[in-house]
């Protein structure tokens, strides 16, 4: 039997720890940042493979190789998991929002990213919209920065 550790809050405060920070992206991710300014989603390849990545990778997870090449993703694609997120986290849209991983056309991973224009007040029916299999395809917003957020993804309705 272990011995328990016992805690006094009288020997801890509350706190909070904020770091600002610009991140590197390379030379890949700048890349992929400028084509989203241009409304063009880069993923990048690797010949000895045939794989194509999105997020764009340096190197392939199945050749160990550099990657060699760019590619243009496809402007549709295909959910492979999806969620409608009803928890509140800083610096998020205000919940309920929906995420989905999507592979998109022409591309071997998949990529998240938010789905707008889902009527999310009831959660269940918006859920069933969601489910993997569901056809999706890019939106970019009017004035790309090149950021994530210049795009979301759409359902596709039949």
């Amino acid at each position: 039997m272990g011995a328990s550790i016992e805690t006094n809050d009288s020997h801890t405060f509350p706190g909070e720890w904020q770091v600002r920070y610009r991140y590197p992206v390379g030379e890949v991710g700048a890349r992929f940042f400028d084509a989203l300014k241009h409304k063009r989603i880069v993923a990048t390849s690797c010949s000895a493979s045939g794989m194509t990545y999105l997020p764009p990778r340096a190197y392939c997870e199945r050749s160990f190789e550099k990657c060699d090449g760019y590619v243009d993703a496809g402007s549709e694609g295909t959910i492979e998991s999806a969620t409608i997120v009803s928890a509140a986290f800083d610096h998020l849209p205000e919940p309920p929002y929906a995420i989905a991983y999507v592979r998109l056309d022409g591309v071997s991973t998949a990529m998240v990213n938010f789905v707008r224009g889902l009527d999310l007040s009831d959660v269940p029916a918006a859920a069933a919209k969601l489910v993997p299999g569901t056809r999706v395809r890019v939106q970019f917003i009017d004035a790309p920065q090149g950021r994530i957020t210049d795009f979301h993804y759409v359902t596709i309705t039949e």
